[in-house]
């Protein structure tokens, strides 16, 4: 072959390959498969070697080349890349367009309408092309001067290294119907074309990485924004190379002619970028702008990437830069977050609750915050050990968050922000509700009340027998038992089941028979209702029968092993603490206190007078009709999608399988959700297999 028939090869090779890479990553068509593609690069490649001055910028065989950077040199920004200020609510957009149409003339108040995208969690990149061929690619920097990242950003297959040709784009603009710019870029053609978008990693690319990490004994990356920010700021681009980076581009910077942000986004695609268009909307008013904001909040799973929230751009460009700019944002477009899953508030006391076995936990009391869509105004400190750990003070300023949980945590104390006005607290040596001394075993970190007539222990056990995973009766929340418990209506669980409206009614207490004042609150018809709910619930399945009782140290998973090995009531009475200690995932602590639990001869009492109170319970043999997880223990941490956390639990045991709160060596499978905690961290330790929500899904098909 002849030099001049190689350039000629080339020159076909490369706009061929460059055509499937636009079909693939642009438009999302593959019209052959990978293995002609990485054929007909080959042959590139083998042209190139044999005739060296061959080589372009723009070849697909030059994204990985050159020695590794000794550091990053500084590139200028054509126009400052501005940061978006947030609203979280509809009221902070309202307040926003109020501000703008404030600065505007009645004429153009009236042409307001928005664009509205997906936010990519990402790391901000410009780039620049000259004559079609990427020159430049840089980070946003401060805004004014950025990090040159040319070489890493070469080596992602999503973005061009060089536009495609002008004729295409005309083609393209016209077909778009597009004709003015059209006309505007075959006059001014693509001699310099700059952009910005956003490096992004993909959910599987994240997921699939980190599990690479874990089969390596390396630490975990925290979330795919700090990962593809990493990566892009590596100085050797073949690192990079390996991180399965993406790139989306959303704003055109230079002048094609475009008039409105919507075609700067069909322009964009146009020249050969990769774009979110197909996840982006028009909205013609605010209403549509919060509805477009509902819908992604509720499938945003549905995204190949991360996203927190939308950006709201003002569509027509001439309002947009008419508006200007307010300190380092523009005044014409908002990011319209979605819920925070961490916020920083303050600390403002602590108090201590006492739960049903006397545990008592310290709880903070914070200033309001919405945390995941939620106002929460309190969380849990769990110990004594772990506010020390926190090192915390009242009056700190501290994040919380609650991380695929229920129930919030302080997750860290911002110590740089104390004025000095702080106070530290100390724990109780007697309980708050009752004033008894607080005992700690040496084996444990929890303190303790050990008075069984503790009215705090008393109440958290009425509200634990009543609970979900117990008896589950409706309508009788803490509130209502705090009444009955006032009225002397009821002195332990079992009494619940004898009342009568007109106890209710009228107040008679258990202590001396006669009639007491009036339950506030209680009307003919919501007494009706509580007792009706509470004899609703006198047949009751074995496992939530056990789990009602409240037994120290025995959670969920606990009482579905009993039910298991003892099949009723009679059997788990007379079961030896060597029985106990003989199952599966029942340790010795927990075995013991199954078993002082039945030889006490009050809890006997009791169980004898909810028999008598009419209490029916289920003693069906718990089955395992599947057997396929038998002994293998589950952990799961972080949000699922499929299905709540309780139906995967539920999932697991059908299937002969083991649940764990937490991660051990005896841990067979870690299942990790959006957002995952600690757990993974731990998991990565102590080298237990982690595997996604989708894979968990594959295992149980």
């Amino acid at each position: 072959m002849t030099k001049l028939e190689a350039r000629q090869r080339t020159e076909k090779l490369k706009a061929l390959i460059n055509h499937y890479r636009y079909l693939y990553h642009v438009l999302d068509k593959t019209e052959i498969s990978e293995g002609i593609l990485d054929s007909l690069k080959k042959e590139l490649f083998d042209l190139e070697q044999k005739f060296p001055d061959l080589v372009t910028p723009d070849s697909p065989t030059q994204r990985i080349g050159g020695k590794p950077l000794e550091k990053f040199s500084k590139v200028r920004h054509a126009k400052p890349m501005l940061s978006f200020n947030d609203a979280f609510s509809k009221e902070d957009m309202e307040d926003w367009l109020e501000r703008n149409r404030k600065l505007l003339p009645e004429t153009e108040k009236e042409r307001i309408n928005f664009y509205c995208e997906p936010k990519l969690d990402g790391l901000a990149i410009e780039l620049v092309y000259q004559k079609e061929i990427l020159k430049t690619g840089s980070t946003r920097g401060d805004g004014v001067w950025g990090e040159d990242v040319t070489q890493s950003l070469r080596t992602i297959e999503s973005l061009p290294l060089r536009l495609r040709r002008l004729k295409d784009v005309l083609e393209g603009l016209n077909k778009e119907g597009l004709p003015e710019i059209a006309g505007v870029v075959k006059k001014k053609g693509l001699a310099e074309v700059i952009v910005r978008g956003e490096a992004i990693i993909r959910t599987k690319d994240f997921l699939k990485i980190n599990r690479e990490q874990v089969k390596k004994g390396l630490s975990l990356y925290a979330n795919p924004r700090n990962l593809a920010a990493g990566s892009v700021r590596q100085l050797d681009p073949r690192v990079t190379a390996g991180r399965s980076l993406d790139v989306n581009v959303y704003e055109l910077v230079s002048d094609l002619g475009q008039k409105t942000h919507e075609e700067e986004h069909k322009i964009l695609k146009i020249l050969g970028f990769k774009t979110n268009n197909k996840y982006s909307k028009f909205c013609k008013n605010l209403e549509e702008v919060v509805s477009f904001r509902e819908s992604w909040l509720k499938n945003r799973e549905q995204l190949p990437y991360e996203i927190d929230g939308i950006v709201v751009v003002i569509n027509e460009d001439s309002i947009f830069e008419k508006l200007g700019i307010a300190g380092k944002a523009p005044r014409g477009a908002i990011a319209f977050k979605f819920p925070l899953r961490q916020a920083t508030t303050v600390v403002e006391d602590v108090i201590f609750q006492v739960g049903r076995t006397g545990a008592i936990t310290p709880v903070a009391i914070l200033k309001p915050v919405q945390v995941g869509g939620v106002t929460i105004s309190r969380a849990t400190l769990h110990n004594e050990d772990e506010v020390r750990r926190l090192g915390l003070k009242v009056g700190d300023t501290v994040v919380v968050g609650r991380a695929g949980d229920v129930i919030p945590d302080v997750l860290e104390v911002l110590p740089e922000l104390r004025t000095g006005r702080e106070r530290t607290f100390r724990f109780p040596d007697k309980c708050p509700s009752c004033r008894t001394e607080l005992v700690k075993p040496d084996a444990e970190v929890v303190w303790r009340c050990q008075d069984p007539n503790c009215f705090a222990r008393t109440r958290r056990w009425f509200s634990h027998f009543v609970s979900r995973g117990a008896f589950d009766i409706q309508g009788l929340g803490p509130r209502i038992i705090d009444k009955l418990l006032s009225a002397d209506l009821i002195g332990d669980p079992a009494d619940l089941f004898s009342l009568k409206e007109g106890d209710v009614l009228s107040g008679r207490g258990l202590s001396r028979g006669k009639p007491k004042a009036l339950i506030s609150g209680f009307a003919e018809k919501s007494a009706k209702n509580l007792i009706e709910a509470i004899q609703a619930k006198k047949e009751i399945d074995l496992p939530r029968f056990i789990f009602a009782l409240g037994i120290r140290n025995a959670g969920e998973e606990t009482v579905q092993d009993l039910a298991e090995r003892f099949g009723n009531l009679e059997n788990l009475k007379k079961a030896t603490l060597s029985d106990l200690q003989n199952i599966y995932d029942i340790g010795p602590i927990v075995a013991k206190s199954i078993y002082e639990y039945f030889q006490d001869k009050k809890n006997l009492a009791f169980l004898a007078k909810l028999k008598r109170a009419g209490i029916v319970i289920q003693n069906t043999k718990y089955q395992i009709p599947d057997t396929r997880l038998k002994n293998l223990t589950f952990v799961l941490t972080g949000n699922l999608k499929a299905m709540t956390r309780e139906e995967a639990k539920q999932k697991i045991r059908d299937l002969g399988g083991k649940i764990s709160e937490s991660v051990s060596k005896n841990t067979d499978f870690l299942v990790i959700g959006e957002n995952p905690g600690s757990k993974l961290e731990k998991a990565e330790k102590l080298k237990v297999k982690v595997i996604t929500e989708a894979e968990f899904l594959k295992i149980l098909k």
